[in-house]
Formats: C-alpha cells, structure tokens, sequence
C-alpha cells in the first residue's frame, strides 16, 4: 500500500513525536521544504481519516493545559505502515539510480 504524499509527512513528523494540529502543520511544510501546505479544514480530515484507519491516535491534553488543544501520535500500525512505506521508497530510489536517471 503506498501512501498519499501528505499522510506519509504527517507520518513522517509524528514519528519525531506527538505534536498538536498547528505543530504538524508547520512541520509538514518544513519537511517538505515549503512544497506541501495544509489547510486547517485539510489537516484534520487527513487526521480524522488516519485516526479511523489507527495509524494516528490522540493524547490526553497534559496537566494545567488546554482542553481544546489535541495531540495526536503515531499508533503501532502507524508505526509500521510508515516503516513500510520506507522501504518502499527506498526500493524506487534505488531502481532510480540503477537506471542512471538520477545522473543527468
């Protein structure tokens, strides 16, 4: 299974750790160096559509802080299926560069 490019960065930035929806959204555009940039309304379909698939789950807010404020992390699955997806791009690279076609 091969992910979206925006559900591989949210990954990719909650395996750092758990992170709060402004956190992952500044980070995802920092990862992908300003390329992807997500919308709040986009964010929280992706994270909503993440969580009922359980690759993303949410974190009790800490003592004394805002209830309206969620962090999310990365589930065991989520773990794995980013693990995967790894590999899988790893694969391509590597296809790419037999080829030559990163040279030019």
């Amino acid at each position: 299974m091969s992910l979206k490019p925006e559900d591989f960065l949210i990954l990719l930035v909650l395996n750092r750790g758990e992170r709060h929806g402004y956190g992952i959204m500044k980070d995802v555009e920092s990862e992908s160096g300003g390329e992807v940039k997500l919308g709040i309304g986009s964010l929280y379909r992706l994270l909503g559509r993440m969580m009922r698939a359980g690759l993303v789950a949410t974190t009790a807010p800490g003592r004394g802080a805002d209830e309206r404020r969620r962090n999310y992390r990365l589930t065991a699955l989520g773990e794995r299926v980013l693990r995967e997806e790894c590999l899988r791009l790893a694969d391509l690279v590597q296809r790419v560069k037999a080829r030559g076609l990163l040279a030019r």
